[in-house]
């Protein structure tokens, strides 16, 4: 029967193990992470609700949003994701090819607005630009 402390140390052993292959795992990601998460908890990040998000034109800020991938669309050179927190929905454009429809991400990106006038009334539609 082995010992206590050799039951602890292969215990140690594992967790130490685990807790490296989760942060390799997200480290080696093409997707921009911010601090370390488990489950629906952000720890080191500031995530901001879609809902917050507001379609003024010069709001400019850089917030992170956390969310699933729900349509992807091809542009020239670059890529555009509508993401989905349960809060809201929000395309952003980025450079990132390798995102699937029902990825969950973190992703960090600049708050833009492009006005589209019609008939008179605007049908601007906010969206974000994943800073590199």
């Amino acid at each position: 029967m082995p010992k206590f402390s050799q039951i602890s140390s292969i215990f140690a052993y594992r967790l130490g193990l685990l807790f490296f292959l989760v942060v390799g795992l997200f480290g080696c990601g093409n997707v921009t992470q911010s601090g370390f998460g488990v489950g629906n908890l952000r720890i080191g990040s500031n995530v901001t609700p879609i809902r917050e998000i507001k379609p003024e034109q010069n709001n400019q800020a850089t917030v992170y949003i956390q969310g699933k991938v729900e349509r992807q669309v091809p542009l020239a050179k670059r890529w555009a994701y509508q993401i989905d927190d349960s809060t809201g929905k929000i395309w952003v454009v980025t450079n990132q090819t390798k995102l699937a429809k029902g990825d969950q991400i973190v992703i960090k990106g600049k708050v833009r607005y492009k006005s589209i006038p019609l008939a008179g009334k605007e049908f601007g539609e906010v969206y974000l630009e994943e800073d590199s």
